[in-house]
């Protein structure tokens, strides 16, 4: 079969699975445990008050702008050319190792454009479920660092990564898979690759289970150890976990779920992990209890608000990492989820991916220079806030400062020829003014049947307009 046939395929990849059932979203966990860790409690309060991250996947799957990793699990909505042998197919994607040579390689232009959009911290895949390596591991060859980029003097991505992303004051997140498909001790070579689960079974082989538990924590206590201070440990793939955690709620995935137990040791990775760095947030993703710091709903909002730590992880156009000619969401299409998900208690952490050579696609670049331009504004309604009880009416959403001294109210402009705004409750002080952000102008208001009417001066703002106030007192 020749290589051109499978580039080919790849490039439509993405679009054959959008009529697939998407069993790769991880669901919003049902239930939430507060930690007993101070230093975590302490360290989730300035994680909760930064509101907006980024998300960047970027790996072999890069290279011929496919979804990651994916393709080459062996279930029913996946959709792959029949004519392709999967073994045959396995082999090509690996293959893409020594192709992977990111030359233009710049997370200094990742971390502005992260600045830019007003986004607080990172979360940078080091490993999908693939088993690439995005930094260099010694447990492993299969990485960024052992390939034609070996000779880089920024082999080492994951390092150049979080240090670009330090020096412009991000928290710094480690996305780690915890399925390894490329590891003989997880896919065992003597087995076909029947699903996302390990091939083998655990019980009847606890030699090969317990040498893949030591090598995913050396990996991620080479993340913990070797790259300076890191904030959140961010665990992908909640389909490793212990077999007794599996209760309704995961069957309700409808994801293949095995007989045996895979559990990698959470309380071991989180001691050692903890040690190198304290308070470290963990987020064992839909795996409930003290490993799980915060929920992860997946391309999706919560439709109520929750008085727990949660982040929305989104897309900003319809893949994870980069496929050619990807449709991105608008700039008023993300602020007006940022302004919802902040309402409801949570945090937004958008997915961008860098292209093979290293650099993010322009179209990216101007999305969140676009987002920007509003964050830049009306940030102290976003940033630092905590919820409000009446958090929502009609196209309102409302966020309190800590202190809950002032309130924010901030409104959607679906029309931009809009002259006049109100909504019910949250009302403002008597005899005191409400303040546009965006301009610092003070502007009058009148109460009407419980409801605050103001008139808008003239404004150019076209996403969405945001008021603060201090509230009337009971």
């Amino acid at each position: 079969m020749k290589i051109k046939i499978y580039f080919l395929f790849c490039l439509t990849l993405f679009t054959l699975r959008s009529s697939a059932q998407q069993n790769d979203i991880m669901p919003q966990s049902e239930i939430y445990e507060w930690p007993k860790d101070a230093a975590v409690k302490q360290k989730l309060e300035t994680w909760q008050d930064k509101k907006f991250g980024m998300i960047i996947h970027w790996g072999l799957y890069a290279v011929p702008g496919i979804i990651e990793s994916w393709s080459i699990c062996s279930e029913d909505w996946i959709e792959r050319d029949s004519t392709i042998k999967y073994e045959d197919y396995k082999k090509w994607y690996w293959g893409q190792s020594e192709k992977f040579n990111p030359t233009k390689f710049n997370p200094e232009q990742w971390a502005k454009a992260g600045k830019d959009a007003g986004m607080k911290y990172l979360v940078f895949t080091t490993k999908h479920h693939d088993g690439f390596a995005m930094f260099d591991t010694k447990q492993s060859d299969f990485s960024i660092a052992k390939g034609p980029f070996s000779t880089n003097p920024k082999k080492d991505v994951a390092k150049y990564v979080f240090d670009a992303f330090r020096k412009e004051n991000f928290m710094i997140g480690a996305y780690f898979s915890k399925p390894d498909w490329h590891s003989q001790y997880y896919w065992w070579d003597k087995y076909a690759t029947a699903n996302r689960n390990n091939n083998y079974d655990i019980r009847k082989n606890p030699w090969r289970w317990n040498m893949f538990k030591s090598y995913t924590q050396n990996q991620i206590s080479e993340l913990m150890n070797n790259y300076g201070g890191i904030d959140i440990l961010w665990l992908d793939g909640g389909w490793v976990r212990p077999r007794a955690s599996v209760n309704q709620e995961v069957l309700s995935w409808g994801a293949p779920i095995p007989e045996w137990s895979q559990d990698i040791d959470m309380p071991k990775i989180a001691t050692m992990a903890r040690k190198a760095q304290p308070g470290l947030i963990m987020v064992d993703r839909t795996v409930h209890g003290q490993f799980e710091n915060y929920q992860t709903p997946e391309q999706k909002i919560p439709e109520k608000q929750l008085d727990y730590p949660w982040e929305s992880c989104m897309t900003l156009g319809g893949a994870w990492g980069f496929v050619p000619n990807d449709h991105y969401k608008s700039a008023p299409e993300v602020v007006h989820k940022l302004v919802e998900i902040v309402a409801k208690g949570g945090s937004l952490l958008l997915g961008v991916g860098p292209k093979p050579d290293g650099t993010l696609p322009d179209d990216v670049v101007k999305k969140l220079e676009e987002i920007g331009q509003w964050t830049s504004k009306n940030g102290a309604a976003i940033y630092g806030t905590r919820i409000t009880k009446n958090y929502h009416d009609g196209q309102n959403w409302f966020t309190q400062s800590k202190d809950g001294k002032t309130v924010y109210g901030i409104s959607f402009l679906d029309d931009a020829a809009v002259n006049e705004i109100s909504w019910q409750g949250n009302i403002p002080k008597k005899g005191t003014p409400v303040t546009i952000l965006a301009t610092n102008q003070k502007i009058k208001w009148t109460l009407k049947n419980d409801k605050v009417h103001f008139d808008l001066p003239k404004t150019d703002e076209k996403i969405a307009l945001t008021f603060s106030f201090t509230p009337e007192t009971k």
